[in-house]
């Protein structure tokens, strides 16, 4: 049987990721995403579950509904990381004294305890998430994403 010379790896891909930015973005959010979930799930508390002890820290109690729109989360995914969160102590629900049809979630103080712990290892995650980048590169990239998100990414955290 004839062998015939493939490629060891595809490069298809470097290809389409040039001529479409779109696709580009798109497959390194899922990976960023990916290896952020393995990394929230290894510190035992999920991203969401992450992302509401830090709202709810950073700005106090709010509506269920708010921390969705905010934190861009579906509704009904929000609906599982309170009960989940609640269950497990972190935070508390109660009758939105404003609007009683709602409930303002509240970070406990065992939630600021596992936000804080949970906090401590961010830092080495983003910095071998993002290796290959320079410091710089990473700037322009927070620059580039604030951009398009629109918000100015980098101004914000300078408030964290």
């Amino acid at each position: 049987m004839p062998t015939t010379n493939r490629p060891a790896r595809p490069t298809y891909f470097p290809r389409l990721a040039a001529e479409r930015l779109d696709i580009a973005l798109c497959r390194a959010s899922a990976s960023v995403a990916r290896a952020a979930e393995a990394h929230a799930t290894a510190q035992g508390l999920g991203v969401g579950q992450h992302l509401v002890l830090k709202m709810l820290a950073a700005v106090g109690p709010c509506s269920q509904q708010t921390l969705s729109e905010e934190l861009r989360i579906d509704r009904s995914v929000m609906v599982t990381v309170c009960d989940d969160l609640e269950r497990a102590g972190l935070v508390r629900r109660e009758r939105n004294p404003r609007d009683r049809r709602s409930y303002a979630v509240t970070v406990t103080e065992s939630g600021r305890r596992r936000l804080t712990e949970a906090e401590q290892s961010i830092p080495a995650f983003l910095d071998g998430t993002f290796q290959p980048l320079s410091p710089e590169e990473r700037d322009q990239l927070t620059a580039l994403l604030g951009k398009l998100l629109g918000t100015t990414l980098e101004e914000s955290a300078r408030h964290t």
